[in-house]
């Protein structure tokens, strides 16, 4: 492992897969240790045209002792190689192979029999699938910060004939751009040089977004439809959100107060279908990536998550653990 760009604490290695259609694969875990270890893990998993520079959010769990795993799924970020389509899979099974390769290291090869899966947006629909399926023995919790549980917007967009004409586009032409409008309006209030707080790559997070493609967008709707239809997980869930959406004509003030990107009355409607252990918080005034809301905001996430994992992970009251 050798330094990574988030600086000298942070260790980073490449994870190498197997090549797809487009050539050689490779994925990007990003590791910070503790000063004093509690023997426990956390991983990471970012969302749609997103990677990993959350060193706040790191060294929060790295301060009570969890080290801190990151992981650039394949085509984002410290992943992304130059003959690659951006974020681009077919099915959002093809992400378990660097999950699995990745919890491998955490847990046979760096020794941690506790971890706790946190994930956010796409990653909040992608990790609870891949849990689902393997059913790690060394899943003790999860954190979703604002995941994608459901397509937003118009009803239609949800009808069964959308359904069908993704199906069938997705098949024949998946890699069809479908046009959509993206204010730079949230991109913007994020980044220092725009006038927001945090410093990050805008070659790997745009302020525009990336394109979406029918291919892509297709895998999302069938691990909606996995996840609607009810996983069955067992250990303590924490869904963090924000308190409400905005999508009207957008302002920083709106940017910075909504979650402008997602309808977060889905994501309470759908959060019970992730198992049987559910908390849902919704934080008001928080925006779609809830640990970059404002200070005195995401003060209020990390204290409910500190409450969360007091009484439900770190207490043993559950005591459930997949696969046990």
């Amino acid at each position: 492992m050798q330094a990574d760009v988030l600086g000298p604490d942070f260790r980073v290695e490449t994870i190498s897969l197997p090549p797809d259609p487009e050539g050689p694969v490779v994925a990007t875990l990003v590791t910070l240790e503790p000063d004093s270890p509690n023997g426990r893990a956390v991983l990471h998993v970012h969302g749609f045209a997103d990677y990993f520079f959350h060193a706040e959010y790191a060294r929060w769990w790295a301060d009570r002792g969890y080290t801190f795993y990151a992981l650039d799924l394949r085509k984002y970020g410290r992943s992304l190689l130059e003959h690659q389509t951006p974020h681009y899979v077919a099915d959002l099974d093809e992400y378990f192979a660097e999950i699995d390769l990745a919890w491998w290291r955490i847990t046979r090869r760096d020794g941690h029999r506790e971890v706790i899966a946190s994930a956010h947006s796409t990653g909040g629909l992608t990790v609870p699938l891949w849990a689902h399926k393997r059913r790690p023995p060394e899943l003790v919790a999860l954190v979703l910060n604002s995941p994608w549980f459901d397509m937003q917007g118009a009803a239609w967009l949800r009808s069964p004939a959308t359904r069908l004409a993704l199906e069938r586009i997705g098949t024949s032409r998946p890699l069809q751009e479908i046009p959509r409008k993206v204010s730079t309006v949230y991109g913007r209030s994020l980044h220092r040089d725009h006038g927001g707080e945090w410093d990050y790559d805008l070659s790997w997070k745009p302020l525009e977004s990336r394109p979406v493609y029918v291919g892509w967008l297709r895998a999302v709707r069938r691990g909606h439809a996995l996840l609607h239809a009810g996983l069955d997980l067992t250990c303590p869930t924490l869904v963090l959100s924000s308190a409400r959406s905005f999508f009207g004509e957008q302002t920083e003030e709106t940017a910075m107060t909504h979650d402008i990107v997602l309808d977060v009355e889905q994501i309470r409607h759908w959060a019970s279908s992730v198992g049987r252990h559910v908390t849902s918080i919704a934080i008001e005034g928080a925006i779609h990536d809830v640990v970059l809301s404002r200070p005195e905001v995401r003060a209020q996430a990390y204290a409910a998550i500190s409450t969360w994992l007091a009484a439900w992970v770190e207490s043993g009251v559950l005591g459930a653990r997949e696969g046990s």
